[in-house]
């Protein structure tokens, strides 16, 4: 395959949503830490719709390509990652669940690239995580607009809200863990097969 047809086979309407949702990362970030709630929920709204829209319009028009199978768990954590950073800075209470997502986005991105270096490709997302990315996107989304119609922050709740989500994402991760150990096993297998061909 020439390198015209791959840019062709990989120009997709899903790729294109991923995209976007990476470049809206510099916006919400900015607006956040700017204390603009009202334009952050707006680009936060936009992010969770492009994220739900990706995989159906793959799966629909037919468009699934590998690049979008890498691309879309990478704009997930990406655009977790900066808006963990970013929320902390606003509620520094809810440090802890803060620092439980964080370190679960860098064990998965850990664990994709040793899967990567070994060969071996990684899995595309899974309904536990797309799970837990939307109870992430509905606790922000929520958190961020009660903020900027009412000017409400309620303690009691962005922690329930942010411990939720933690939640979540820790069961995804286990969940992961576990495809990781599966798919590390069979490349074992596969490695110690060979040295008896």
């Amino acid at each position: 395959m020439n390198i015209a047809e791959t840019v062709r086979k990989n120009c997709t309407i899903p790729n294109a949503l991923t995209l976007l949702r990476i470049m809206l990362i510099i916006p919400m970030a900015k607006y956040i830490l700017a204390e603009r709630y009202g334009e952050a929920s707006v680009f936060l709204g936009i992010s969770a719709l492009s994220d739900m829209l990706d995989g159906m319009a793959a799966r629909n028009l037919g468009q699934v390509t590998q690049l979008g199978k890498i691309l879309d768990p990478i704009a997930d954590k990406l655009t977790l990652i900066a808006i963990v950073l970013c929320i902390n800075r606003v509620y520094p209470y809810i440090y802890p669940f803060v620092a439980v997502m964080f370190a679960k986005e860098m064990i998965m991105l850990a664990g994709g690239a040793i899967l990567l270096k070994k060969k071996i490709r990684p899995p595309a997302a899974k309904w536990f995580g797309k799970v837990a990315t939307a109870v992430f996107y509905v606790s922000v989304i929520l958190l961020v607009a009660l903020r900027a119609v009412w000017g409400i922050n309620i303690s009691w709740l962005s922690t329930s809200l942010f411990g939720l989500s933690a939640g979540f994402m820790m069961f995804a991760l286990m969940n992961y863990m576990s495809i990781f150990m599966k798919l590390m096993k069979e490349n074992g297998d596969k490695g110690e097969n060979q040295k008896f061909l």
